[in-house]
């Protein structure tokens, strides 16, 4: 049988009388005795005082969240969160800092093979207890950590919001860069900002994109960092949108020099890291927009051939980027299969609001007079099916 709020309370209470209990609760002795009985039921505020009082590390706090006829899951939920606020409220460690930095290192990877609908109640979990956290007091040195590590969780919060095309993304960056500009981290506010030029990008603001992406290189001040890295090959792409050839060539010279800086440890498929099969990518890309199809089909050959299978979303946005080179060749029925294979192939769990919006880019372009052609019709079918459906 489960122990009630009241049996707790007398259980901690042990020897000392209901009026000193009181007391220690800033409450009155007969509602220390309703509860007992179970007469009353508790507040959270009269919980987290009788919780204070008896040292009751959490217990009273959690029982008081459990009310009449919830189930044994929803009472091991409240005793869960009991444990866990009580645990957060004591002094933080360097174990505890460090496996804090294994959390989000491992967020940041999941961003290159999970699926954005999948991945977000976690990382909200893990953000809700990261909040927890900084709201207790602590040490500057601890304080600055976590305030880093917060800026981190918002960035990929908003990396994630980004993919699942939810306007809302743009409010995490804020966070994220205020979070970075509050711990004085020059590297976190640099990678904060080059993400979110992708969003710009995505979005259709090319100048703003530009705006951002220099911004970070410039936060970056010529130190080895992925924001760095981040950001000149999507200077480059948006420099390709404008057909500005010159400008694109340089941006992705100097993403060259910024790879090629990196610590090996960063050169990694994680939304903390930059390889050689993004380059490769993003290289792609700006050869795309430029019409220079012959050197993109290259590029996208050497990324696919550097990608992991599980990293779904750039490998299909690798793949339209072939289409659209196809369109641009001269042979929109074989632009349009192609982009249909991609989305057809992806798994439903993977196919994002981006990837959508890219291959409703390339129907765009395809010339008034070879939209009816069967392939089309086909890929706009394809595009018109509920999510996670690839049958008409």
């Amino acid at each position: 049988m489960h122990e009630t709020f009241g049996q707790a309370l007398r259980r901690l209470r042990g020897s000392r009388s209901v009026r000193d209990v009181a007391q220690l609760a800033n409450c009155g002795k007969t509602h220390v005795s309703d509860l007992e009985r179970g007469k009353r039921s508790p507040t959270p505020e009269i919980a987290e005082a009788l919780d204070a009082a008896l040292d009751a590390d959490g217990e009273l706090v959690a029982l008081a969240s459990v009310r009449p006829g919830t189930s044994p899951l929803e009472q091991a939920a409240a005793l869960q969160r009991g444990v866990h606020e009580a645990l957060s409220a004591g002094p933080m460690t360097d174990a505890t800092l460090d496996e804090w930095a294994y959390t989000i290192a491992r967020h940041g990877r999941a961003t290159r093979y999970r699926p954005e609908a999948e991945h977000l109640p976690e990382l909200i979990s893990d953000f809700s207890d990261l909040r927890l956290l900084l709201s207790h007091r602590h040490a500057a040195p601890v304080r600055r950590a976590l305030t880093i590590a917060t800026a981190q969780m918002a960035g990929l919060m908003a990396l994630t919001l980004l993919k699942l095309g939810e306007p809302s993304a743009r409010d995490w960056w804020r966070t994220g860069r205020a979070a970075a500009a509050a711990a004085e981290d020059r590297a976190t506010l640099s990678w904060i900002y080059a993400h979110e030029s992708y969003q710009l990008y995505y979005s259709g603001d090319v100048l703003g994109a530009v705006e951002f992406a220099v911004r970070a290189q410039q936060l970056a001040g010529g130190l080895p960092c992925v924001g760095d890295a981040l950001a000149a090959p999507l200077e480059a792409r948006a420099h390709a949108i404008h057909q500005r050839a010159d400008a694109a060539a340089e941006a992705l010279h100097r993403a060259e020099v910024a790879l090629e800086r990196l610590d090996p440890a960063e050169r990694i498929g994680s939304a903390f890291g930059y390889s050689e099969s993004q380059l490769a990518f993003h290289a792609g890309n700006a050869c795309t927009h430029l019409g220079e199809t012959a050197r993109a089909r290259d590029e996208h050959e050497r990324a696919l051939e550097l990608y992991p299978a599980e990293d779904h979303t750039d490998r299909a946005l690798i793949q339209l980027d072939q289409a659209i080179c196809l369109l641009a060749d001269g042979d929109p029925a074989a632009a349009a299969d192609q982009a249909t294979r991609t989305i057809v192939a992806l798994p439903a769990q993977h196919r994002s609001a981006l990837i959508m919006y890219r291959a409703e880019e390339l129907t765009a372009r395809v010339p008034r007079a070879r939209q009816a052609l069967p392939e089309m019709r086909v890929l706009r079918e394809v595009l018109a099916l509920p999510p996670g459906d690839t049958e008409g």
